[in-house]
């Protein structure tokens, strides 16, 4: 597969059609990943009434999340080995099979099963419709067509809730999933007919025993990152054991693979290894905003969901501008004055949410909200860009894979560790909080709390969210001195300075 795609004025008028084709099935297929999470979570308190089994709640989520984050890196190689395309679709029928079971699901645990399922298909969708656009444009273009992908995301964490809300309230739920359906029919019609690539035809030994490492070893240290709070110690050391065990096995046995399903040569390319720290950072700093935020405004504001839900589709509307501006200062001026802008910008986010007070109200974690979706529409578009421009197509699926991966795995990390700090502060201040915070949360059974009650309550949270922006401000200061340390003068379009 040739490694540099011709540009727009190379290309027929119909080859452009066609391209604009595959890269609208692309686009489609990333909404159709990206809209799940937050479809599903409008919905999930009507599935729980329907279904039952509520102390299982969260394992909807964590089943889908997990066996997504674990096969994106397995999809990304097998892409370069084997094509895009039929691993594309392998991935894709397995997501849309999965969303029309959980569609009929008939109770929490089937419902829980189907959710794996989905997210093994999953982990192929995002990356591997991610890495095809990164085939098909140019250096130039890709970094503008990666911007536009990185708006999908945006656009669907506004989309999501109010299309979720709509179908709960006015048809069934289970319409959440099968609307997957002609959207995925259509990505999968559209790069059939029109998306053409050329393998190398060479025998191939893909590395099987490293995926199911991979797969075991990661699954069981994002397990316990994710659900720590909800499993038993017992639970935790057997996972922890199984999966430590499971990695450095993994380590012996990448280093006699004839083609290792992780390459411990990307790590040595300079930009990878800055990338994927990068993205690595990154999903942490913005899960200590998303998942957190809402509390800040909710709980120590005591304003509604609708104020919390409109700070939070501020950062998302931050994210999808910036993620189109950065393509255009990744060309004009270098991928580390790009990730700079995005360093500077989550700096004084984190500021603003700092110095934020409950007087304050929710303009102001609006405004800090914004700053961080810049930021991140910034800093996240330019570490994949650069990683897919420094590798070539033999590389660039396990590239991308592994950049999104270590996404998704730092935003577990994120959850559990902010996580882990605002119950600290809350029960140090509070131990008797239990459910009077969930009473705390909602407008009318908040006012059946005492003054001094709140008072408590607020400081408390107020206090354990102080630290947390405080770690998302190193954290913001982390993104900015890797940016930094990008080769001087490399863009889409120019290689490194030399010397």
């Amino acid at each position: 597969m040739p490694d540099s795609p011709s540009t727009d004025r190379q290309l027929s008028s119909e080859a452009l059609f066609h391209r604009r084709l595959v890269t609208t099935a692309c686009m489609f297929a990333m909404f159709m990943a990206s809209v799940e999470g937050t479809i599903v979570a409008t919905a999930m308190p009507t599935i729980v009434a329907d279904l039952g089994g509520f102390r299982l709640f969260s394992w909807v989520f964590a089943a889908y999340l997990l066996s997504q984050a674990v096969s994106t890196p397995i999809y990304g190689r097998l892409s370069d080995v084997f094509g895009r395309k039929p691993i594309f679709f392998a991935g894709a029928t397995l997501f849309l099979v999965s969303s029309l079971a959980c569609g009929f699901a008939w109770g929490m645990v089937p419902l829980i099963v189907f959710r794996v399922l989905q997210g093994l298909g999953a982990g192929a969708v995002q990356p591997i419709g991610t890495t095809i656009v990164g085939d098909i444009y140019g250096p130039a273009d890709r970094a503008r067509m990666q911007g536009w992908l990185s708006s999908i995301w945006g656009i669907s964490a506004v989309i999501g809730p109010l299309l979720g809300g709509f179908i709960v309230e006015h048809l069934h739920w289970s319409l959440i999933f099968l609307i997957n359906l002609p959207i995925g029919i259509a990505a999968m019609v559209l790069l059939a007919v029109y998306f053409h690539e050329r393998v190398e035809s060479r025998r191939h030994t893909v590395d099987y025993f490293g995926a199911l490492l991979l797969m075991i070893g990661l699954g069981a240290v994002m397990l316990i990152a994710g659900q720590f709070e909800t499993l038993d110690q017992t639970v935790i050391i057997v996972v922890g054991g199984v999966g430590l065990l499971a990695l450095a096995a993994l380590v012996l046995q990448e280093r006699r693979a004839a083609e290792p399903i992780l390459s411990a040569q990307l790590w040595r390319n300079r930009v990878l290894a800055i990338g994927n720290g990068g993205a690595l950072i990154i999903g942490a700093l913005v899960m200590g905003v998303v998942a957190f935020l809402p509390t800040y405004v909710q709980g120590v504001m005591g304003r509604s969901a609708t104020a919390a839900g409109f700070v939070i589709a501020t950062q998302s509307v931050g994210w999808s501008v910036a993620g189109v501006l950065a393509a255009g200062v990744m060309v004009r001026r270098s991928y580390r004055a790009a990730g700079a802008i995005g360093g500077v910008l989550l700096l004084i986010g984190a500021a603003i949410l700092i110095a934020m007070d409950p007087g304050r109200g929710p303009l102001w974690a609006g405004a800090g909200a914004s700053m961080i979706g810049l930021g991140m529409g910034f800093a996240a578009t330019t570490f994949l860009v650069s990683v897919q421009g420094s590798v070539g197509w033999g590389e660039r699926g396990m590239a991308t894979s592994t950049n999104l991966f270590l996404r998704t795995v730092g935003m577990s990390l994120g959850a559990g560790i902010c996580g882990a700090i605002v119950n600290l502060g809350v029960f140090r201040e509070v131990p008797e909080a239990g459910d009077i915070v969930s009473r705390l949360l909602l407008p009318g059974t908040r006012e059946s709390l005492g003054p001094q009650e709140i008072a408590r309550l607020t400081d408390a949270i107020a206090g354990s969210l102080h630290v947390v922006y405080l770690i998302i401000a190193a954290m913001a200061l982390a993104v900015l001195l890797l940016s930094l340390a990008l080769p001087a003068g490399q863009s889409p379009t120019r290689p490194a300075r030399q010397g």
